[in-house]
Order: C-alpha cells, then structure tokens, then sequence
C-alpha cells in the first residue's frame, strides 16, 4: 500500500477539511477573535487530524501488504483467507468477511462437484463392467470365425470400451495402481497377444528385441499403454509399404529406454508439439483414419501418474517413434 495513493484516495476528504478550516477562520474573523487563540485551535486541529490518518494509514498498510505479500507467496490462491486474520477496522472487516463468505461457497460448489464427478465415474465403471459381458458373449460366439467382420467390429467395441474405462480411471490413476518389477517382454507379449487379429489382418510385421529388462511400473496400465501404442500404428499404416513395427528397449544405469517405432504414415511436424493433447486429431485424423484424439492424451496421463516420460520423433511419411522412459528409484525396491 502506498502513501501517494492512499493520499490520493483521501483527496475528496481533504479539500473538505480545508473548506472548513477556510470557513472557521471567516467565521473566527466574523467575531474579531485574537489571532493567538486561532492558531492555537487550528494548530491542534492539525495535529490530531496528521496523528488520525497516520494512524489509519499505518494500521491499513499492515494489513494490506500482508495480505498482498501472502497472494504473491501462494500457489492456490483461493487460500488467501486462510492466511489472515480478522482485521481491527470496519471495512477491512467487510472485506474479510465477504471472502469468508465467496470462500465458503466456493468449497460448497467444489465439493457438490467432486460428489457428482465420484458418482458419474462409479456409474462409467458399472456400465463398463456391464457391457463387457455381452461382448464377452459374443467374442465366444465369433471364435470359430475370428477374422469374420463381426468378430472385427467387436473388437473394436471392445477396445472403444476399454478405452472407456481407462480414461475414467486414468484421473486417479494412483488409487489403483502396483508397483512392482515387471518384464518388458511379458508385458509386451500380452499388448501384442490381444491384438493378434488386427496385427495379422493388416499383415504387420512386429519384431522385439532386447526387451528382457525388469523396470518398476504397474503391469496392467504399461500393457494398456503398450495396447494404445499398436493401435496408433496399427491405424496409421502407410499404403506405400509394407507396415513393420520394431519394439527395443536401451538399459542404462539410470534408466531404461524403450523404443516403438514404425514405418507409417508420420506426424507432420506441427503436430508434434500438440498430439498429447485431450481431443488433439490433427492433420492424419483427417485423411483416414478415424480418430477421438485420446488415445495418446491417456497414455501421457498414465505415464506422468507412473512417473515414467514419454516423447515422440517423427518425420511425415518415413517413421513415427514413441520413447518410454523408465526411471530405475531405489525406494521402489525397499
């Protein structure tokens, strides 16, 4: 708070306080008053009138420049009422309290919020559970003709609905999640093996090495990323080609690199920055493929909650190259 300001703000009340000490001396003149008794009552008129905005000024800023510095200090700033007390003069008390009373309706509406998003999740999760029984019934119904079009198309609903499930979860992903040691290759394997009829259909060559590498993740959600990953490249398959998908992984001391790379399509290079954003298609989501644009939005969100990183290379139609990164934390092991 300053004083240039303060005065300024104040200004409307000290032409008043002038006008008046003009009219008291119009007045004291009026009635032919001694100067001496004239200046002895307006000297302590200005006294007391320094002394009572000093003391006002003084007392305001104190408080105001706590309350400035506790903003600048604070990361969820809604919180800036927690941090004061109740101050001494009436209208900073107005101000307090009518934060009291925005804040107490701002946890009212968040926690409103937090019930209706809990039960709308739990409601997501039942439907998922639910419609995966008539799905499993017919996956039964089509196993004698596997590469049939309607044991294609349930796939498809079946991967839709997963797809579903995860991202319900994803948000609070930590609540249901392991972490333990977990083999690449088997996790691997498992992505590759539910995706065995699209891989055979698109007559995609898939090759794996070095991937016999133990890292600490949570073996459900790394198969579901690994899942995602060979939809994407499954999806976006060049014409021109034959379609190949080569999956290696890199072990260091520090870390463990796995690379998934394939000869598709490609991502232009002004999509790369954005293609981990939610609903982000891009420019192949426009060409062929159809495309929601959460696919590689869930897989970021998992990775960050696991605390691996994820990145991407890629050049338009020669290559796109998906980079695990994981972290090798002594903790995990204790």
């Amino acid at each position: 708070m300053k004083c240039t300001q303060y005065l300024k703000d104040r200004l409307p009340a000290y032409i008043l306080y002038a006008t008046a000490y003009l009219f008291s001396l119009i007045f004291f003149a009026a009635f032919h008053i001694a100067v001496q008794p004239i200046v002895i009552i307006l000297t302590i008129f200005t006294l007391a009138l320094l002394a009572a905005e000093g003391w006002n000024f003084f007392r305001k800023k104190t408080y105001y420049d706590k309350l400035t510095d506790c903003m600048e200090q604070l990361d969820q700033k809604y919180l800036i009422q927690e941090m004061l007390e109740c101050p001494a003069f009436y209208d900073g008390k107005i101000l307090y309290d009518t934060l009291y009373q925005a804040n107490k309706s701002m946890y009212e509406q968040v926690g409103n919020y937090r019930r209706e998003t809990a039960a709308f999740q739990e409601y997501i999760e039942l439907w998922v559970h639910e419609v995966k029984l008539p799905l499993a019934a017919m996956q039964l119904m089509c196993r004698d003709e596997p590469t049939s079009k309607y044991a294609g198309q349930i796939r498809r609903m079946d991967a839709c609905v997963e797809n579903v499930l995860y991202y319900a979860r994803s948000r609070n992903a930590e609540k249901d999640y392991i972490i333990q040691p977990v083999t690449l290759a088997d996790a691997f394997r498992e992505a590759a093996m539910k995706n065995r009829e699209i891989l055979l259909e698109r007559g995609i060559t898939l090759s794996a090495e070095k991937l016999d590498v133990t890292v600490m993740t949570d073996g459900k959600w790394l198969c579901y990323i690994f899942g995602q990953l060979l939809s994407n490249s499954v999806k976006y398959i060049s014409p021109e080609r034959k379609p190949e998908i080569h999956v290696y992984a890199k072990d260091f001391s520090d870390r463990t690199m796995l690379h998934f790379r394939d000869n598709g399509i490609g991502i232009p290079a002004k999509d790369l920055p954005l293609i981990f954003e939610k609903s982000f298609t891009g420019e192949n989501g426009r060409i062929g493929a159809k495309s929601t644009g959460m696919g590689l939005y869930i897989v970021k969100n998992l990775c960050e909650k696991l605390g691996h990183k994820i990145e991407v290379q890629s050049q338009q139609g020669v290559y796109t190259e998906i980079i695990l990164t994981f972290g090798k934390h002594d903790y995990y092991r204790m």
